[in-house]
């Protein structure tokens, strides 16, 4: 199964060379990465091009400014697909989601249709975040399962696998949402289309360098949208029933 690693960047300077390093020690030839790179200021995109000159599983994908999550993982989705390539990875510049998880990822993606990184099934959980944070979090996950009606234990995280059947049945490219909205999104279509999902443990360690782009604001405004999600399907079943 050849995958593709899709990892966006913006102000990564410090990270992107030792996450493809430790991504390409513990995969096999059959894995490639993808950096979608923002137009970060502080010369990120550059570093992957040196990277991706010396290493031909590293490819990177420029864009002109920063122009949101959701959108650098369509991007980088149909970069992939157009490629060929029969399942796709999301994952962060960071080390937050850890490189040791790939093998159990794409193991399981041999079986099942998505596979999630979850922090909140047995065996998972989060390092060196704030109460609030780790309210926060959960509690977004909780909410999206309840107004979802969605088995999901981990609606928000962002580590996750993902076959092209998937994406391509899901109709990926009409996703809308960004930051923690597009997970929840994605996730959401993946289960109404009857997609084989399955959750695995991670531990989630905040990041050590460079500084995050999450903050409260950004999760309330992807909560607020998860009733736009269940809206939508709304009109979609009513469209069905009147013709």
């Amino acid at each position: 199964m050849r995958t593709l690693i899709v990892i966006p960047t913006y102000n990564e300077a410090e990270n992107v060379g030792s996450i493809t390093e430790a991504v390409l020690s513990v995969t096999s030839p059959e894995v490639s990465i993808l950096v979608v790179d923002d137009g970060s200021p502080d010369g990120t995109g550059q570093i992957a091009d040196e990277i991706a000159k010396a290493n031909p599983r590293v490819n990177v994908l420029h864009r002109p400014k920063k122009m949101g999550l959701g959108t650098a993982y369509v991007h980088g989705f149909r970069w992939g697909l157009e490629k060929g390539f029969d399942s796709l990875i999301e994952m962060d510049a960071d080390f937050s989601h850890h490189p040791r998880y790939l093998a159990q990822m794409l193991e399981l993606l041999t079986r099942h249709d998505g596979v999630i990184g979850s922090r909140y099934v047995p065996g998972g959980g989060t390092l060196n975040w704030g109460l609030g944070r780790r309210i926060l979090s959960r509690c977004g996950s909780v909410y999206s399962r309840v107004i979802l009606g969605a088995p999901i234990r981990d609606f928000t995280g962002g580590f996750n696998g993902w076959r092209a059947s998937l994406l391509k049945g899901v109709d990926f490219q009409t996703l809308k949402s960004d930051g923690y909205s597009f997970q929840i999104e994605l996730k959401y279509r993946a289960f109404l289309n009857r997609y084989n999902l399955v959750e695995f443990p991670i531990i989630f360690e905040d990041r050590k360098i460079g500084k995050s782009k999450m903050n409260r604001r950004i999760v309330i405004e992807a909560l607020l949208r998860v009733w736009s999600f269940r809206k939508t399907v709304a009109r979609q079943d009513a469209k069905r029933v009147l013709t």
